[in-house]
């Protein structure tokens, strides 16, 4: 497989719109990205590499829903605040897989499609390079305390 441009497994890793909180563990070691935010919707981008395949040369099931996964607690959780953020635990979480993919950049859609003030509901698409969508999902997920407001809370 072909790497991207300047995109190297070791490489330091940090993404810029969740600044200045550092990306956790788990998203320095899958390298996803946020690559757009705002009320109610969120993107995620992945640039495959060979760590994102599986046995049979493909994007692993276990990567495209943990795009499906994170990119809906995030389209509910954006912050109104700078220096603030919200939290969310995934409560429920369907996938259905549509396609494959096995180079290139994943598009990770999310929408936040209703819910209250504790809990809300997000659908979810991926698309590949080519903007095929090879899989989709819904979560439903519940405001860590203090991230039901908009506000959010201080980032420690």
């Amino acid at each position: 497989m072909t790497m991207p441009p300047n995109l190297h497994e070791d490489e330091p890793f940090t993404d810029p719109l969740l600044a200045p909180e550092q990306p956790s563990a788990f998203q320095r070691a899958i390298r996803y990205r946020l690559a757009e935010w705002k009320p109610d919707e969120a993107v995620l981008v992945l640039d495959l590499l060979p760590l994102h395949l599986n046995r049979g040369g493909v994007v692993h099931g276990g990567v495209l829903a943990t795009l499906i996964d994170t990119v809906g607690g995030f389209a509910g959780t954006f912050c109104t605040v700078p220096g603030n953020k919200r939290g969310t635990v995934t409560l429920s979480l369907t996938t259905s897989f549509m396609g494959q993919a096995s180079s290139g950049t994943l598009r990770a859609v999310g929408r936040r499609r209703g819910g209250g003030r504790k809990i809300f509901m997000a659908s979810c698409e991926v698309f590949d390079a080519e903007g095929n969508l090879i899989a989709m999902g819904e979560g439903t997920y519940r405001y860590r305390s203090g991230s039901e407001d908009p506000e959010g809370v201080p980032i420690e």
